[in-house]
């Protein structure tokens, strides 16, 4: 096959299974750069976004044959989007760490609003399950967006005691999603100090 441009994305992926590097490189091709600037939007690292679309596309060309991909476009993204956000709850939290989550799920929920809603069910769902004095709390700081001080002085509690209410129930969440189901959590469950 001489001229691989010419190729839909399902024939190329095809091309892919069999090892065949050429298709996977115009594969490359098509979608690095885009990846690269919506990686590059939300890390505002540029090295860290390279870091990512080669690890997304290492771990395609790796898990080729067992993947079974229809819409190679929304994988490409979709692949981004969760390499990002495994790549900030990594790192330890910073200032920007909140409004990059906030950048996320917004596109999130303006691309795929039934994904955003199935989050919603399933952070309900989990919040119900936390012990009382934590579920009030981290509702506190989600639904009111009260601060950690508003919190204590409603609760009659310490700052503390709030911090690590939330810090409690943010690690329950975590360790019962997956993690293309934490980009809400971390979004609705945002601290404010």
């Amino acid at each position: 096959m001489n001229n691989y441009k010419v190729l839909t994305d399902p024939e190329l992926f095809d091309l892919i299974k069999k090892e065949d590097d050429k298709a996977f490189g115009e594969l490359y091709t098509r979608y690095w750069k885009d990846m690269y600037h919506n990686a590059c939007k939300i890390m505002r690292n540029e090295d860290m976004a390279q870091d990512i679309v080669q690890e997304v596309f290492i771990s395609l060309w790796n898990r080729r044959t067992e993947l079974n991909i229809q819409h190679v476009k929304s994988y490409m993204q979709q692949s981004t989007r969760f390499a990002v956000l495994k790549s900030i709850r990594s790192q330890k939290v910073d200032d920007q760490f909140y409004s990059r989550l906030r950048l996320i799920t917004t596109e999130l929920v303006e691309e795929q609003p039934l994904l955003f809603k199935e989050q919603q069910t399933v952070l309900n769902q989990l919040i119900n399950e936390l012990p009382a004095d934590c579920r009030e709390t981290f509702r506190m700081s989600r639904d009111e967006q009260l601060t950690y001080k508003q919190i204590a002085q409603k609760l009659e509690v310490s700052e503390k005691t709030v911090e690590k209410r939330i810090t409690k129930s943010l690690k329950f969440l975590r360790e019962n999603l997956s993690l293309d189901l934490c980009v809400g959590i971390l979004l609705l469950a945002e601290r404010i100090k």
